[in-house]
């Protein structure tokens, strides 16, 4: 396993553009799949900036016009900026490569961040990053059911057109789940691209302008709004480079298992008798 260097792009007023630290994933990416450079992590922060993956619709994107930046990695489409510290780990994974795994020791990294600041987080089922598990139904607004809300039976409900009530960025005070760290990634070669963003004290209420993820029935946190306290991208920047030397440079990484098809492992079986 490689060592993980960490290069601190730009953070504050010298937050990165998009398109700057996208072109540079490029040239870390290739020099890394030519062995030229280790396994290699930007962290920075961005200036205001959506941006959506492959699978993004269009009715997730911004009502006014507001410029997306399309991009190659999975997931759908999130907002970058001040308050949020991003990574682009640009990792060489042994074929054939398992993205899961991958993401799931990003995932790791940031729950034992997060633990060390004090916020619970967890995985939910079936959708990527860390979050910040909310209340059972029956328990919010003060016991009262929440069967009506139209989220739950209206396809077509958009949260973009309905206000503070149905906003993503207070999905805190309706108690519901809510994600604290997107994660979206591609693999290229073998070498990882893009990565995760954890959300530490940004202003929450861009993601109100876009179905974040594409997720209609949660919202988003942030470090210091679940601690009532500030919290800088200072001091989360070392801690979260601990983490992710920790969990990617320890792990024991192996190639995705691919079974082979019964018929096949008959006849194999049958040709060694």
């Amino acid at each position: 396993m490689s060592q993980l260097r960490f290069v601190r792009m730009g953070f504050g007023q010298d937050a990165v553009e998009y398109q700057e630290a996208w072109q540079e994933q490029r040239r870390v990416h290739a020099a890394r799949f030519a062995d030229e450079i280790e396994d290699t992590c930007l962290l920075l922060e961005h200036p205001p900036v959506y941006t959506a993956g492959r699978r993004t619709e269009d009715s997730e994107r911004p009502l006014d016009g507001t410029p997306v930046i399309d991009v190659d990695r999975g997931g759908k489409i999130t907002w970058h900026g001040p308050g949020q510290l991003v990574g682009y780990p640009i990792m060489k994974l042994p074929r054939p490569v398992d993205v899961v795994a991958h993401v799931r020791r990003l995932e790791d990294a940031l729950i034992r961040t997060c633990a060390e600041f004090g916020v619970e987080t967890s995985r939910v089922e079936g959708r990527s990053g860390v979050w910040v598990l909310g209340d059972p139904v029956e328990q919010r607004l003060g016991g009262l059911s929440l069967d009506f809300d139209p989220r739950l039976t209206d396809e077509e409900f958009d949260p973009r057109m309905n206000g503070p009530e149905y906003a993503p960025s207070n999905a805190g005070q309706r108690r519901e789940d809510r994600k604290l760290a997107a994660i979206g990634i591609r693999v290229a070669k073998g070498v990882t691209m893009h990565g995760f963003a954890l959300n530490v004290n940004p202003d929450n209420t861009w993601f109100d302008r876009i179905v974040p993820c594409g997720i209609r029935d949660a919202g988003v946190a942030s470090l210091a709004g679940e601690l009532g306290r500030d919290v800088t991208i200072e001091e989360v920047a070392p801690v979260i480079e601990r983490h992710l030397r920790d969990v990617l440079t320890g792990a024991d990484l192996k190639p995705r298992v691919i079974e082979k098809p019964r018929v096949i492992e008959r006849e194999a079986a049958e040709a060694a008798v």
